[in-house]
């Protein structure tokens, strides 16, 4: 579950190297930086569902800090978790 500074989000696009267009829960549309620990352990595609912690000096740019499975993501979509977010 997030903490305060972190949300759920979708990926909406894989731009290339460590870098994906996210689409957060607070209707944003961020940068997202994939860490060095999870570029080559977690493939994260379009439609995943991700935990997001927005950058404190650019709002527009974000790390990806957790991918959901699709079993784990469908348990939040039914738990209510993650209304706003169509993936």
């Amino acid at each position: 579950m997030p903490t305060n500074d972190e949300m759920f989000a979708v990926v909406t696009e894989h731009l290339g190297g460590n870098h994906v267009r996210i689409r957060c829960e607070d209707g944003e549309t961020r940068l997202g930086r994939i860490p060095g620990r999870m570029k080559f352990r977690t493939w994260i595609n379009e439609d995943d569902i991700v935990l997001a912690e927005p950058w404190d000096w650019q709002d527009e740019k974000a790390n990806i800090e957790w991918r959901y499975k699709g079993q784990d993501a469908d348990q939040l979509r039914s738990e209510g978790h993650i209304d706003s977010l169509t993936a």
